[in-house]
């Protein structure tokens, strides 16, 4: 059954219909596409993963649960962008940025803390499309050195670790492990398993049993709902409450319109130059963790390519990256985000990749798949009693959710690293960013050691030699990691064995 107009249907090795906007593929549901069943339950199962923002919200801005939903729903909305202007991948978070963020914003208070974030998410925008219009994206971010850009990442980590939602003692603000510490490290542990085990690959790749291959499309939502189940039996969250269910469809008008008075540029303005200017090293680190992001799912994009010749995917970086500024420069003037706008969520592209890999008759096209996973995300953040049964573990599902993107930073940011020097200038940079009360700071260290241990007294051929032996370090590196979500990597260490 196919669910879609004649107006979808291409021919072979043809693009997938579309209205040409400038350098956008503008595809209308049933129009362009094909209605994806099976990604349109999947997102009913996953979509508690991005409400989880909700109670980051709500810690850092005193919101109470609608007006934080409010937010959300304008986030989970503008998700839509990527794939509705021609983009493959399946955004998400900037979620390694998430720790630092939390870290810069609590150096405020009140107004200017709504300033801080408003002005980062501006900053953001404004970079992403700048650098994708332009074309100059690639180059700029080349010149960064690998340690840098590995500090970043591990540093990020280790502030994770050591923030409210890791290893925080409750006396001091914790919400993590001495909060909930049962459900909390089993999630976790479970999450790790699932995502990052050596065990559980060689059991999920070739698996045909119909629950392994669930919860292997389903990220690490599977260790969520665990986590949530035995904080539950065991009481360290409430039951859920449905009393105040009054109706199914919830109304974010109400929340929104307080937003674009009270916690936007509409609202408060443009922030003061003081605290531009305190955001945009804030703006540059998440911007250096996002491209990341993008160089690898477009890699993996155009592995996808290679199984189905019937479809031709264009995949464009520069695209991918106004349309991300899109996105983070609409909620900066409408309903700011803390977790900003991402170019990739990693799981669920990869997932509807592996469905797409499979044929024409499983799924039409690559923006079917993706599409109707975000159309249908977003519905379910409206509707009350789904709602209302996911509320008590949203903080829970929160801290789960960073200490398992911890431990991706890590394993990441350690293998962009080559030299000892660069190890070195990798881990201070790191400490720095995760301790220091600002992490700016943090970035700042590491640029003055970046140019004293590595650039000082190298030729401009050395140094360019340097830069490009980390090109292709990262970009190895990238490939492999994806190709381990792929199974291949798997697969060549099972035939060794």
């Amino acid at each position: 059954m196919n669910l879609m107009l004649p107006s979808a249907r291409r021919k072979d090795g043809a693009k997938q219909p579309c209205i040409k906007i400038w350098k956008f593929d503008l595809r209308i549901p049933f129009v362009h596409y094909e209605w994806e069943i099976p990604e349109m339950i999947q997102a009913c199962v996953v979509f508690m993963t991005g409400s989880a923002a909700t109670a980051y919200l709500q810690d850092l801005f005193g919101f109470t649960f609608e007006m934080a939903l409010s937010i959300v729903f304008v986030h989970e909305l503008l998700y839509m962008v990527n794939n509705t202007l021609g983009d493959p991948l399946i955004g998400g978070w900037i979620t390694p940025a998430v720790p630092l963020i939390t870290a810069f914003l609590l150096n405020f208070e009140g107004v200017a803390r709504m300033h801080a974030l408003v002005g980062m998410e501006l900053m953001l925008g404004l970079i992403y499309v700048i650098l994708g219009a332009t074309g100059i994206a690639t180059k700029i971010i080349d010149i960064c050195p690998q340690s840098l850009k590995a500090g970043i990442l591990i540093g990020s980590g280790f502030a994770a670790c050591v923030g409210p939602y890791g290893f925080k003692a409750l006396d001091a603000g914790g919400k993590g492990f001495f909060m909930y510490p049962v459900s909390w490290s089993i999630g976790c542990c479970f999450g790790l398993f699932l995502l990052f085990s050596n065990g559980f690959a060689k059991v999920k790749f070739g698996s045909k049993n119909p629950f392994i291959k669930l919860i292997t499309k389903a990220g690490f939502v599977p260790s969520i709902i665990l986590g949530g189940i035995i904080a539950w039996i065991i009481g360290e969250v409430d039951l859920p409450d449905f009393s105040t269910v009054t109706s199914f469809w919830f109304n974010p008008l109400p929340g929104l319109k307080w937003v674009w008075g009270n916690f936007s540029i509409l609202g408060i303005g443009i922030p003061p130059a003081s605290i531009l200017a305190k955001d945009l090293p804030m703006a540059i680190m998440c911007y250096v963790i996002a491209f990341g992001d993008i160089v690898g799912g477009t890699a993996f994009m155009e592995d996808t390519k290679r199984y189905r010749e019937d479809e031709y995917i264009d995949v464009n970086p520069d695209r991918t990256n106004m349309c991300c500024g899109f996105r983070n420069l609409l909620e900066a003037f409408f309903s700011p985000t803390c977790t900003m706008s991402g170019p990739l969520w990693s799981a669920m592209t990869v997932s509807v990749a592996e469905r797409y890999k499979t044929g024409k008759e499983n799924m039409y096209s690559i923006f079917g798949g993706s599409c109707t996973f975000n159309t249908t995300k977003w519905i379910c953040q409206l509707i009350v009693p789904l709602m209302a049964l996911i509320k008590p573990i949203l903080p829970l599902a929160m801290a789960q959710t960073l200490i398992i993107q911890a431990f991706g930073s890590f394993y990441v940011g350690i293998n962009m690293t080559r030299t000892n020097v660069e190890r070195g200038v990798a881990g201070i940079t790191a400490g720095a960013i995760a301790t220091c009360a600002n992490p700016s700071y943090g970035l700042f260290v590491g640029i003055v050691l970046c140019i004293f241990m590595e650039i000082v007294g190298m030729n401009k051929k050395e140094r360019r030699a340097n830069i490009e032996e980390g090109i292709e370090i990262y970009m190895k590196n990238t490939r492999a990691e994806l190709d381990d979500l792929d199974g291949k990597a798997v697969a060549k260490a099972a035939k060794k064995a």
